[in-house]
């Protein structure tokens, strides 16, 4: 095994084991009495031997079993991790061994390049940058505008307090924890324990706030569903990177959470198609309504931005324009793609309601029916799987109508790294594609 210690998280870390690494890492007793065998015995190499177990002999005199010895390890270590030469040796040694072993090796985090040395949490996942100056070139985005919503929300209620699980930077948190260090709880790399915790809090009356990348907060379904749904608890989450995130790959496409939060019973799921209107959720989220409450909005700065935009009523959506011959629902981000082929559309003579669902959960049925009943036919878009997304409550709400019914969502797989814009593409999401597939769906002209 080997350990990669470079004392960083994605944040800086926050832990017991990480000090403990940290007291291996600098055991002054240590570190002195190994530099001064490795001196004396440096020019004798026919002793590299000798030197290796004098080593040991006296890391176990100074400091004992470590935590890894205890576990069956045998630990080696802290080497210098940029110090190639010393690791092929060392890897060479213990390939040899007929034991489990634990190779402890320190780095540095950006190394190389003093930007990222200096602010690594910055570094660890950017957009683009300005290689000369690292100065950050892209545009706001969701994750900066939810911090700053929340800072201005926690100014006026003393009762909000935020969450993160080793990601303040990440999600958007860092304003807020220099305005709010007394109301600002980093639990580390541990959703569960922050979902927990979270329902702690709001049982003694505070309004907690999570903010955690949506494939992260998949390990807290659990805690999700019992410490906090169960119990109708009060708390916000505020659920980052929703839909596909492309370049950080597989792992981290945020197209489950739709589907895993929807049964949750007694959960209400929000997705905003604009900067302005994740600060109206979140005002409502946090202020008018004693729900749990999810809010979910992509990686970057794709909105849909809308004059006189509507207040937040409770599971109602919002029409954002009229028509007569398909009713085509979104939600979040996807606003934009179905505004886009709607336009398309209406070149060729279609007329395309669209609608901006806003609550994922509850659903406006009645709304949903309405104009469904209009149109006779209905297309939903989203950035999730098509099992048990929006689609699938769509459809479930129209049970029993004679309404044709289409919805484009990302299949039954795992999405693979990419940009955005051709996994989009790809999966048929995008504009030109969501208006080609609606033709042929209803067989329209």
């Amino acid at each position: 095994v080997i350990l990669n210690d470079n004392g960083m998280s994605i944040s800086k870390n926050k832990s017991s084991i990480s000090d403990y690494l940290s007291r291996l890492r600098t055991s002054t007793k240590y570190i002195t009495a190994k530099s001064k065998v490795e001196k004396k015995l440096s020019n004798r190499p026919k002793l590299s031997g000798v030197i290796r177990n004098t080593k040991n002999n006296i890391k176990r005199l100074l400091i004992g079993n470590t935590f890894f010895d205890d576990l069956g390890f045998s630990y080696y270590g802290p080497y210098d991790g940029h110090d190639i030469k010393e690791l092929v040796r060392v890897f060479t040694n213990v390939s040899k061994m007929k034991k489990s072993v634990i190779i402890h090796v320190k780095t540095v985090k950006g190394k190389g390049y003093e930007f990222a040395e200096k602010n690594p949490e910055k570094f660890h996942g950017v957009s683009g940058f300005d290689i000369h100056t690292g100065t950050n070139t892209k545009n706001a985005d969701y994750s900066a505008a939810a911090g700053k919503f929340l800072s201005e929300l926690a100014e006026k209620n003393d009762r909000i307090v935020a969450v993160t699980a080793a990601m303040p930077s990440g999600t958007g948190l860092g304003e807020f924890a220099k305005k709010f260090p007394e109301r600002f709880y980093d639990v580390g790399i541990c959703e569960q324990h922050a979902v927990s915790m979270c329902g702690g809090m709001a049982k003694a009356g505070l309004v907690p706030v999570f903010a955690v990348y949506s494939t992260f907060l998949q390990r807290a379904y659990d805690q999700l569903m019992e410490d906090v749904a169960l119990m109708k608890l009060h708390v916000v989450f505020l659920i980052d990177r929703a839909g596909i995130v492309g370049g950080d790959g597989e792992t981290h496409q945020g197209i489950y959470d739709l589907s895993y939060l929807r049964s949750i019973p007694g959960l209400t799921v929000m997705a905003p198609s604009s900067f302005e209107e994740l600060g109206k959720m979140m005002d409502f989220a946090i202020n008018k309504t004693e729900l749990p409450t999810a809010i979910r909005y992509p990686r970057g700065s794709a909105e849909f931005p809308q004059k006189d935009l509507p207040e937040i009523e409770f599971a109602k959506a919002q029409t954002v324009k009229e028509g007569s011959s398909v009713t085509v629902i979104s939600s979040g981000s996807m606003l934009n793609t179905a505004y886009e082929a709607s336009k398309q559309l209406e070149k060729e003579g279609i007329d395309c309601e669209l609608i901006n669902i806003r609550f994922v959960k509850p659903l406006d049925v009645e709304g949903i029916k309405r104009s469904a009943k209009k149109t006779g036919r209905v297309a939903v878009i989203e950035d999730n799987v098509l099992a048990g997304g929006l689609g699938e409550s769509v459809i479930s709400a129209l049970n029993g109508m004679n309404i044709k019914c289409f919805v484009a969502a990302i299949p039954d797989c795992f999405v693979e790294q990419g940009d955005t814009e051709s996994l989009y593409n790809e999966f048929r999401l995008d504009s030109a594609s969501f208006a080609e597939d609606i033709k042929k769906e209803f067989d329209l002209p």
